[in-house]
């Protein structure tokens, strides 16, 4: 796709100095509240958000008005039109950034009308999977990427997708359920060196699904200490249920992290996907960085989960090991008494020690002495 018209950078500037510097919201619910009182239209439809920026500047809360304006000012997206890759020289001073929530059909209607865009952007923006992938076409990428739910908890990794479609003046994103990572890339718009171009916002929003992932990671580690710890205290009090429960849990729910994440890592590192030169750097490079090295600690967490699992097998065998020492043991001590008490149990005539009044005694005695004798050939054999 080519450059935007100078004359709509002109209208853009226009927009731009009639709105008033707005203080931007701090958190996802006061963003989706600040439209609440905006008089519905088509152009509000799924809106969550508006926002203008100028490098250098505080960003500008947009209107729904204003954002279906600054959308038809932009020339259609046609098939045939050659595109020019954008330089670095050329990248235009401010971009747009729209936030649409695409649950109901309307806002997926709504966004599906984008003409600025090529119609596999528009169906990635709109659609409902939750596979990962990333484009590009001309100077448009585009793409699906993970991103946690904002109800997730320490015992949840409910994983939902966010998609975006990225220009150089221009990032509009989509999602069906709050990602606290987008809200975290729009409070970082108020920050006085705030980012320079939209590719900027994806790659923030990835570094926020990597510390995420690190945060989840730390957590699990902390059960394999807590694992560790009880297999290092390893004795006959040691409950093994608990460790392996301890270690299967993690071992489940670093898999579940790394179906997630290296669907994301393989796709920075295909070779076919060639990005426009405005968003290699901070799209492919800085981004394919941090979630190489979370999956690096992923791997990593894996690995120290399949050490315990194998100690807690060592150990799990030993202590069966132990008992079965302990019942042979017993065993062969009492194997001559239950000679001699099978021989006395015979009902034989002449038994001797039968008439006496001290017989009982007596046989006892003679148990213990070939218990004695047994544990002393053990002793000497070194079987004990």
């Amino acid at each position: 796709m080519g450059l935007q018209p100078a004359g709509t950078h002109a209208k853009c500037a226009l927009a731009l100095r009639a709105v008033p510097d707005i203080t931007m919201p701090d958190t996802i619910a006061q963003t989706e509240l600040s439209l609440v009182d905006t008089p519905q239209s088509d152009a509000a439809d799924g809106l969550v958000w508006a926002v203008s920026c100028i490098p250098g500047h505080r960003p500008v809360q947009l209107s729904p008005q204003q954002a279906a304006d600054h959308l038809n000012s932009r020339p259609p997206h046609t098939e045939d039109a050659e595109t020019t890759p954008t330089t670095t020289e050329e990248r235009p001073a401010g971009w747009v950034w729209l936030h649409y929530d695409v649950v109901h059909t309307a806002s997926r209607a709504r966004v599906e009308a984008i003409a600025c865009l090529p119609e596999e952007a528009r169906i990635t923006l709109s659609g409902t999977d939750r596979s990962t992938r990333l484009e590009a076409d001309g100077d448009i990428v585009y793409g699906a990427l993970p991103g946690f739910d904002d109800s997730m908890t320490d015992d949840d990794t409910s994983v939902s997708a966010w998609r975006f479609a990225v220009l150089p003046d221009l990032l509009i994103t989509t999602r069906r359920h709050p990602v606290p990572a987008l809200g975290a890339a729009y409070r970082w718009l108020q920050r006085d060196d705030g980012p320079r171009t939209p590719a900027e916002i994806v790659d923030r929003t990835l570094l926020e699904f990597a510390d995420s992932v690190r945060r989840n990671i730390a957590m699990l580690d902390d059960q394999l200490d807590r694992a560790e710890d009880l297999l290092l205290t390893l004795d006959q009090h040691t409950d093994f249920g608990r460790i392996s429960g301890l270690i299967g849990k993690v071992r489940r729910r670093s898999t579940e992290l790394r179906r997630v994440i290296s669907p994301v890592d393989r796709i920075f590192h295909n070779e076919d996907l060639e990005l426009p030169e405005w968003a290699e750097d901070d799209i492919r490079d800085r981004s394919q960085r941090q979630i190489h090295a979370a999956l690096d600690d992923l791997m990593a967490l894996q690995d120290r989960a399949r050490s315990l699992q194998d100690e807690l097998a060592s150990g799990q065998a030993e202590e069966t090991n132990r008992r079965l020492y302990t019942v042979s043991v017993l065993t062969t001590l009492m194997l001559p008494a239950t000679f001699v008490t099978g021989f006395f149990g015979m009902n034989t005539g002449g038994m001797f020690l039968a008439s006496g009044s001290l017989g009982t005694v007596e046989a006892g005695g003679i148990c213990f002495l070939f218990m004695v004798v047994a544990w002393l050939l053990l002793k000497f054999t070194k079987l004990l």
